[in-house]
């Protein structure tokens, strides 16, 4: 019998993306903007659920936020 493996992913709106980071909602837009002095080409890329919606995966904001971590950890 084959495992399969079950993955759930959970679409975050710009709402849950702030609560969960603590930035501001035009910090992280600034992030995602390539031409803005404040983009960070690992923050993760949202994706476009409709012509006027977008959200992030939720194991990609928690897998940034766990890379600030280590980097704190490694400063130090």
């Amino acid at each position: 019998m084959t495992n399969l493996v079950e993955y759930q992913y959970r679409i975050l709106n710009i709402k849950a993306v702030i609560e969960i980071t603590a930035l501001s909602r035009s910090t992280i837009y600034e992030m995602i903007n390539p031409k803005s002095n404040y983009y960070d080409a690992n923050f993760p890329k949202p994706i476009h659920l409709t012509q006027n919606r977008i959200g992030w995966v939720s194991q990609e904001i928690y897998d940034w936020l766990e890379s600030k971590i280590a980097q704190r950890s490694e400063a130090h």
